[in-house]
């Protein structure tokens, strides 16, 4: 037996239904933070010297993306 329950709500609404914590004060602050970061920094590469941890994460997760397409592409011997 199958069921499909469609609710339509807002994402402020989901969280509160899924008992998620409200975030938006401290989004705001991050990108107030950002913000302040790039006004500061005058020169392009020093501003992605202090985003390169969040650019490593990100390319490590994209090889792990395609370590698995490749996976599951290639056809298994024997």
């Amino acid at each position: 037996m199958k069921i499909h329950v469609e609710m339509d709500m807002t994402p402020e609404e989901a969280r509160t239904l899924m008992g998620l914590p409200d975030v938006k004060a401290l989004n705001e602050k991050m990108l107030e933070e950002m913000q302040r970061r790039m006004r500061e920094a005058h020169d392009p590469e020093a501003l992605m010297k202090l985003w390169a941890p969040m650019g490593q994460g990100f390319e490590q997760f994209q090889k792990f993306l395609w370590d698995g397409a490749k996976a599951a592409t290639t056809p298994k011997k024997g």
